[in-house]
């Protein structure tokens, strides 16, 4: 399931942010292939617990584990979590994000902190800690999930973008810095799934203006993922899930709803 030896016990992934949408799509894909999941959350409880268990039921193993992100002592203490839970974990999945929308003129203390604490500052502690505890001879695998933006800067959601932009660059500082026993990567998807703030016609509008006119399938982030993990040769990179969305798109000066 890895560049390790398919004959070795099965390995154990840490998914932040996977009790719901592109994270839980990504838990049950792993699953499926044989990893055990560590399915965190920090307020979705209910959900989590529901996954892990639904993730048992077939015949596979799971543990839901809290953390607030933006608390750093809890954030450093969820590898170990997920370590005591489900054994040494060798595939750190950063998938949870804080996105909400501010603009150059309106960004706040207060937005600009939130951001880089919980889509910057958490992976890089999560990054630490999963290192540090890799057993020796072991093959690790960090991959965070960015944006199509950190290809396409535009000038909404200020915060979250530049936030994403510092983890694409920490992914490929850290690919140097961690190699050769851990490999980082990142996707970066675009239109997948409608956000709170949107409507269906909104997300649909979205979605259209993109080069291919599509919506991205949460399936083609769990195959982006699988082929990372499948490619020991593959590091510092990103891929773009995102139907073209980073090359431009037909947007007015407004920002769209997402």
């Amino acid at each position: 399931m890895t560049e390790n030896d398919p004959a070795q016990p099965p390995e154990t992934a840490l998914i932040t942010g996977a009790a719901h949408r592109i994270g839980r799509a990504m838990a049950l894909d792993l699953a499926d292939a044989g990893w055990r999941v560590a399915v965190h959350y920090n307020g979705s409880r209910t959900a989590a617990e529901a996954l892990a268990a639904e993730i048992t039921a077939k015949g596979g193993r799971a543990a839901a584990v809290q953390a607030d992100l933006a608390d750093e002592d809890a954030t450093g203490n969820l590898i170990p979590a997920a370590i005591a839970a489900l054994g040494p974990v060798t595939l750190l999945v950063n998938n949870a994000s804080l996105f909400e929308l501010d603009m150059p003129d309106t960004v706040t203390r207060e937005s600009w902190d939130a951001h880089m604490e919980i889509n910057l500052r958490a992976p890089f502690v999560l990054t630490q800690a999963f290192a540090g505890h890799l057993p020796d001879g072991a093959v690790g695998n960090v991959v965070n999930i960015v944006d199509q933006r950190v290809m396409n800067l535009r000038g909404d959601f200020t915060s979250y973008t530049l936030s994403k932009y510092g983890l694409w660059g920490l992914t490929q500082m850290l690919a140097r810095a961690l190699s050769p026993q851990v490999r980082v990567n990142a996707i970066g998807p675009g239109p997948t799934l409608p956000s709170p703030r949107q409507t269906d016609d909104q997300f649909a509008a979205q979605w259209r203006t993109t080069p291919l006119g599509r919506p991205v399938d949460p399936r083609d982030i769990c195959r982006a993922l699988r082929f990372i993990l499948d490619a020991p040769a593959f590091t510092g990179q990103i891929i773009a899930l995102d139907s073209g969305q980073h090359m431009g798109a037909a947007w007015d000066n407004a920002p769209a709803p997402e």
